[in-house]
């Protein structure tokens, strides 16, 4: 496409730790089994700083960050069925799996050997504009939530309803970190008839207001023992002086899931705290089949979504106040 042809905005990462830069690109055809859509807003997630900031390996530049995606169907590659033009659509962090290795066929695809990744390893929605592969194109018809609102299930949403499943039959649970992903599923766990208590950083009153309001039982500081021992912890924070602290706090058999794609160096601790069959597992990616469960069950609750918007422009101060813990929810960005 030459110079004079349609155009997209676009915020780029050129360098590990630069500032994003905004750029007009060519507005890209989409692929045979991809379909392009116009990006209604995307929502700014922790993983956004990790592929920023360089905690991620820098496996593309320069990228267009962004992986939680709510836009609407604008041109439909050759091949693509089951979407039309004008349609809603969400696209996630997992953007395209081999489909042939072992883990691929154990139905395991979150743990592809040769995943594509939204916003990483293929550009994603800090964009007016995106391509995705549509095999993982979410429909977004009876998500009862604006468009800014529906942004932080593809990423907070899933990858929480993946961890709330990771948790197993847990019904005193603790959610360590209270942002965008916890105050969703706090409210998926109180659905469930779970008891939820709430962890947040010190002096993070709002955070902890916000948890409350929510359904949380109990919200404190994650140094604090929660009223009752737990049978499972969700790490949303990426800090891993929580692993210890979390399993601390669990009954016998009880299980900490560690949330995030990163997370700082886990501290020694003694084996007492690890004995009587407690477990800690973490939580890589998601598959189609979380997405599908977890927007089943969105489009049945009535979510209150925490969500703060801001022009594309203002990608790197999104991404700054979220570094700094200014944010009660989530930072979304609307073209």
């Amino acid at each position: 496409m030459d110079a004079t042809g349609p155009t997209m905005h676009a915020m780029v990462l050129h360098a590990t730790g630069a500032p994003l830069l905004p750029e007009m690109r060519p507005l890209p055809a989409p692929g045979a089994g991809e379909l392009r859509l116009r990006v209604a807003a995307c929502a700014v997630c922790r993983t956004d700083l990790h592929v920023v900031d360089g905690d991620l390996p820098p496996l593309a530049r320069p990228i267009v960050p962004g992986h939680e995606i709510v836009g609407y169907v604008d041109a439909l590659g050759p091949g693509v069925a089951g979407f039309a033009p004008g349609q809603r659509v969400g696209v996630p962090w997992l953007g395209a799996t081999c489909g042939h290795c072992r883990y691929c066929r154990m139905q395991r695809e979150n743990l592809c050997d040769r995943p594509v990744f939204t916003g990483y390893t293929r550009d994603g929605g800090f964009a007016s504009h995106a391509v995705a592969d549509a095999r993982y194109v979410f429909d977004l018809e009876g998500v009862p939530l604006d468009d800014v609102h529906a942004a932080p299930l593809m990423c907070a949403g899933l990858i929480g309803w993946r961890a709330l499943r990771m948790a197993g039959d847990a019904r005193v649970l603790g959610l360590y970190g209270f942002g965008a992903a916890a105050h969703l599923i706090v409210q998926v766990a109180r659905a469930q008839g779970r008891r939820v208590f709430a962890f947040t950083r010190a002096g993070d009153a709002p955070a902890q207001a916000l948890a409350r309001q929510l359904g949380a039982d109990w919200a404190g500081r994650s140094d604090e023992a929660p009223p009752e021992p737990m049978d499972a912890a969700i790490l949303f924070a990426p800090v891993g002086a929580l692993v210890p602290l979390s399993l601390a706090q669990l009954r016998k058999g009880g299980r900490v899931v560690c949330a995030g794609i990163h997370m700082s160096d886990i501290p020694a601790f003694r084996y007492r705290l690890l004995w009587e069959e407690r477990e800690i597992v973490s939580v890589a990616n998601l598959t189609r089949r979380d997405g599908e469960e977890f927007l089943a069950t969105a489009r049945t609750l009535a979510l209150q979504v925490s969500a703060t918007p801001f022009p594309l422009e203002q990608a790197d101060e999104a991404l700054r106040r979220l570094r700094a813990g200014e944010l009660v929810g989530a930072a979304v960005l609307v073209p």
